[in-house]
């Protein structure tokens, strides 16, 4: 009896995987030196799949399901080793389960800022991060290209390697999408797209599909924000470069004639006071230009305004506060001063 139960000990029954985890990809069956029994269950669970094979050589692929282990359902191991069809002795083979499931939020981002080309700025560096999921879609080509023979193989030793198919293809996204930087966090769904289906290919070979790829932010190195951000602004007042000139002034007039006036003595508050008052002069030229008004000066330009433009130039000045552009004094000043004329 003792030797009966030795002799079964040599011979597998039944072959099946239960993932104890998430995390694992491939896993062998440990044979240990045994050998299969003919006619041994094998039980495929969903989002699995078994694969024989036979020194080395892909022999046959199982899906989900139970199967009886017979030469009619190991044809191909059949094959490879000259069974004939009513072979019913144990064989030895290689058993590797696969895990199909679909491996979630996996995170892709560019530690370093990347160049790519835009329409409006030329060349620009960006950073980007987001979100992918994949899953294994060949399981003969996933053994053949990465897992190999080892006992298990994780997503984490993969890991790397699709984290940089996705950042070597964020380029061709944002070429094949045709999508401006300034319009890209607008449509971070077609950038996406693009995405995945740059670099789908790529993982294709490796025996994977890319389920879906996600795009959550989009940003410029700072120094380049800034500029973005001046750029931002003049549009915010019409793109005219002269409306953009006055803005600037209008900022920085108080600081500069407070920077004069700190030399301290009657030198440091008259070039307060001089420069206070040339960029007053500068700003209310500009003011002027924006507002409609020639490029003359105001003693020549006023008989020319008709009750209509002064009237245009109210509302201007009204828009121009509102926006914080002038203040609540500057604002009544020249308010007063457009009255008069109309009296």
């Amino acid at each position: 009896m003792a030797l009966m139960d030795f002799i079964k000990k040599q011979f597998i029954d039944v072959l099946q995987w239960t993932e104890s985890g998430d995390g694992t990809l491939a896993w062998r069956f440990p044979m240990a030196g045994m050998e299969i029994q003919n006619g041994a269950s094998l039980t495929v669970r969903e989002t699995q799949v078994a694969v024989f094979v036979n020194e080395g050589q892909v022999a046959d692929v199982f899906g989900p399901g139970m199967y009886t282990l017979t030469t009619q359902t190991l044809p191909v191991l059949t094959y490879l080793k000259n069974w004939d069809k009513l072979f019913e002795s144990p064989f030895k083979s290689d058993v590797y389960f696969f895990s199909t499931r679909q491996q979630i939020d996996q995170r892709w981002g560019t530690p370093q800022p990347i160049t790519i080309r835009d329409k409006d700025f030329g060349a620009v560096r960006v950073r980007a991060f987001g979100n992918y999921a994949w899953h294994i879609a060949d399981a003969k080509q996933f053994h053949s290209q990465i897992a190999g023979t080892r006992e298990t193989y994780t997503v984490q030793e993969l890991e790397g390697q699709l984290r940089g198919l996705m950042l070597q293809h964020i380029a061709d996204a944002v070429a094949a999408s045709g999508i401006p930087f300034l319009d890209l966090a607008a449509n971070q769904i077609e950038f996406a797209k693009q995405l995945q289906t740059a670099t789908a290919p790529e993982f294709e070979k490796l025996g994977l599909a890319l389920d879906s790829v996600t795009l959550q932010s989009v940003s410029l190195p700072e120094e380049l924000q800034k500029i973005l951000d001046q750029k931002i602004g003049m549009g915010m007042i019409g793109q005219n470069m002269g409306q953009f000139m006055q803005y600037q002034t209008a900022q920085a007039l108080p600081k500069m004639a407070e920077g004069a006036a700190s030399g301290g003595g009657v030198a440091g508050d008259a070039m307060g006071l001089g420069a206070g008052l040339a960029l007053g002069q500068v700003m209310a030229q500009q003011l002027g230009q924006g507002l409609g008004v020639g490029v003359g000066t105001a003693t020549a330009a006023a008989p020319a305004q008709s009750p209509e433009q002064i009237m245009a130039m109210l509302e201007k000045l009204g828009d121009l506060k509102s926006k914080g552009i002038l203040t609540d004094e500057e604002f009544a000043a020249k308010k007063a001063e457009l009255l008069k004329k109309l009296g």
